[in-house]
């Protein structure tokens, strides 16, 4: 069997990618001729090496695109590289429905140690780390090609904000968190809540939805979660030359930068 045969037969139950270790297994061939017949499949851009020998089938429908959607393949990358994942920030908000940002970046978060940014044909994948990993306000969806897992509205609004100097600053985040804090749930914040450490991130999430008028209940779950222990001023956007001085706020957030929506 060709590559080009084994392709279409994964194709026909929606597997949109593959690693040379499969093919190895799954082909009568040596490695080197597989090697150079994913050259060829390569140069006519049918495949693209994505990263370690792991490769994305680029069908006809995403020819010009010359990308897969990564919801098309990135349970199965993941299995391949045997580490925990979750779509994140902008990428996880566009699948709450919170596209105002329309990136074309896709947003990874793993556990550690960190991999690499790709950037490969018009493939871009930003990976971010966290070393408080977590199976919770981890929600599983579904696309053509199987499962994929996706932050909850909550972990992505504390995500984006504890990334926030990342990803071009509060405001960047701002109007994606407006839309995002429409999708957010009690049940959600409260078991994020039960794990979630960064307490500083906690009182700019707190801040934030007053500021915006938005989902009082939540902000009440989360201000009596911050009074159980000591919390002390924290500054809206970090910024290390700078001390986060007097507050007036319940919050103890000193806003030292202009909030503005572009909703």
């Amino acid at each position: 069997m060709t590559i080009a045969n084994y392709i279409k037969q994964l194709l026909s139950y929606e597997e949109y990618s593959f690693s040379l270790d499969e093919l190895i297994r799954n082909l009568d061939k040596t490695e080197t001729a597989i090697k150079s017949e994913l050259s060829r499949l390569i140069a006519k851009n049918e495949i693209v090496n994505l990263r370690k020998s792991f490769y994305l089938i680029i069908t006809p429908r995403y020819s010009l695109l010359q990308k897969l959607p990564i919801q098309l393949y990135c349970e199965k990358l993941f299995k391949y590289l045997n580490r925990h994942y979750y779509l994140a920030l902008f990428s996880a908000a566009k699948f709450h429905g919170a596209s105002h940002q329309q990136v074309q970046r896709d947003y990874v978060i793993t556990e550690k140690p960190k991999y690499n940014n790709i950037s490969k044909n018009r493939v871009d994948i930003r990976f971010f780390t966290t070393s408080n990993w977590t199976y919770k306000n981890i929600q599983i969806k579904k696309s053509d090609a199987g499962i994929y897992k996706v932050s909850s509205p909550a972990l992505t609004i504390v995500d984006l904000v504890h990334h926030q100097t990342k990803l071009g600053g509060i405001n960047r985040i701002l109007a994606v968190i407006e839309e995002l804090a429409e999708e957010l749930s009690e049940l959600d914040l409260a078991e994020l809540l039960e794990w979630y450490p960064n307490k500083s991130t906690l009182q700019r999430f707190g801040f934030l939805l007053e500021e915006l008028g938005i989902n009082k209940n939540c902000q009440e779950l989360l201000f009596l979660n911050l009074k159980t222990t000591n919390f002390f001023p924290v500054l809206l956007s970090p910024n290390s030359n700078e001390k986060p001085g007097s507050v007036s706020n319940r919050w103890k957030v000193a806003v030292n930068v202009k909030l503005e929506s572009d909703l």
